[in-house]
């Protein structure tokens, strides 16, 4: 699959110090420490295409983007995958209700996602597949899970085959992520894409793997497994094996994947007797209307519509950054305003020649800071004010280190703005 073009972007002098992430696992803020020397690997959960872009969709690629931003400052080379679920029940599902080819549904979607991402000048992962693209591996990982003996079938009266199910009691590896017990779990196992009451199951919260062929679905000949499409956890891992390797440095997505993709993805690897991620940062929630933004409910502000009315994307990514990442937060017309008035302020300030060392080692400290994105907006309000950096700026430089100046190819750099 094809991503969308990378912006131009002029890096920094390398800064030589990595960036601290938190960790939903250990619940702590911790350095990245990439495990192979210079080279850091990014995993982003990717859309299920079967509709636009909301902003609840661009504040997880906007946090991933910081993230692989703040890894690039720090002089890593920045490996990213990303996969495209655009073999789901929910794609099918709207595929059926309006009367489309599922592919056809997929690719339309997946154009305007791509495109928003453009737009908002999110750098494209180097990776990018979808999972009709990566079937031949997920296929093979799911071959090497039943030749391990860690998966199991179950019969399917609607199906002439049998769906294939991975035993999670063999290494009680579920909940490694999220530390949740199996009352949080169920609560939520079944909105989020689970079968509890699946009937023939040795475990309540076992995922599907690969799920037999029903009429009417697509479905792929993936030899002793029968003819069928896979399971929803199982294309990450091989995705990610495929393009970073295991096990990689940082997975991210919503907080809404913690449990049980993120959980479920984790399981998997440790199946196949590697590790996953060694940091899950997980972006917040954003409302509108009073309810968290979801395709279900209907309460969406699309990336694409707002740049038809002609919002400049700099300003949405404005927005993206009054919050940080990991808050709960409601998208407002107030809120684009104020994006709006910082926008003009700083490019005003920019139009003036306004460089300033401090203001960029201000910025640079605060992304390393698990994307304090506040913070950094704050050293920003005050530059385009005229005042220095104040009780935000950066501690003082190493003796010997190169200090660069420009306010604007640093907002560029660190944080997505173009001026």
């Amino acid at each position: 699959m094809r991503a969308w073009r990378t912006p131009q972007i002029t890096p920094l002098p390398a800064s030589g110090e990595a960036p601290r992430l938190h960790d939903t696992r250990s619940g702590l803020i911790q350095e990245v420490r990439p495990a192979q020397p210079g080279r850091a690997r990014l995993y982003v959960c990717g859309i299920t295409p079967y509709d636009s872009t909301h902003l609840g969709h661009a504040a997880t690629y906007h946090a991933a983007d910081l993230m692989r931003r703040a890894l690039l400052d720090a002089g890593f080379e920045v490996e990213v995958a990303q996969n495209v679920t655009d073999v789901d029940d929910p794609l099918l599902e709207r595929a059926d209700r309006d009367g489309m080819d599922w592919r056809e549904l997929a690719q339309r979607e997946t154009d305007r996602f791509s495109g928003d991402m453009e737009a908002l000048r999110i750098i494209p992962p180097q990776t990018y597949l979808s999972v009709s693209e990566a079937m031949d591996e997920i296929i093979a990982l799911v071959q090497r899970l039943v030749a391990a003996g860690r998966a199991y079938q179950v019969p399917t009266p609607d199906s002439d085959g049998e769906d294939w199910y991975l035993d999670l009691a063999q290494d009680g590896a579920l909940g490694g992520v999220s530390g949740w017990d199996a009352a949080q779990m169920l609560e939520v196992f079944a909105e989020r894409g689970g079968d509890p009451d699946r009937a023939g199951k040795r475990g309540t919260f076992d995922p599907l793997l690969w799920r037999a062929e029903r009429p009417g679905e697509p479905a792929w000949d993936a030899g002793s497994l029968g003819r069928g499409r896979p399971g929803w956890h199982v294309e990450c891992v091989a995705i990610a094996e495929g393009g970073l390797g295991l096990p990689f440095d940082v997975q991210t997505g919503g907080r809404d994947l913690i449990f049980p993709h993120h959980d479920m993805s984790a399981s998997h690897a440790a199946a196949l007797g590697e590790g996953f991620a060694s940091v899950y940062p997980h972006v917040g929630m954003v409302a509108y209307q009073g309810e968290k933004m979801s395709k279900s409910l209907g309460n969406l502000v699309f990336v694409s519509e707002l740049v038809r009315q002609g919002v400049d994307p700099a300003a949405i990514r404005l927005v993206l950054m009054a919050h940080h990442y990991r808050s709960d937060w409601e998208w407002t017309d107030a809120e684009l305003a104020r994006a709006q008035q910082r926008l003009a302020a700083y490019r005003a300030a920019a139009r003036e020649g306004a460089d300033d060392s401090d203001v960029v080692a201000a910025l640079r400290d605060a992304l390393r800071e698990d994307l304090d994105t506040e913070r950094a907006l704050r050293v920003l309000d005050r530059w385009a004010g005229g005042a220095s950096p104040g009780r935000d700026a950066a501690p003082a430089a190493v003796p010997g280190a190169q200090r660069p100046a420009d306010v604007p190819a640093a907002l560029d750099a660190l944080l997505g703005i173009a001026l």
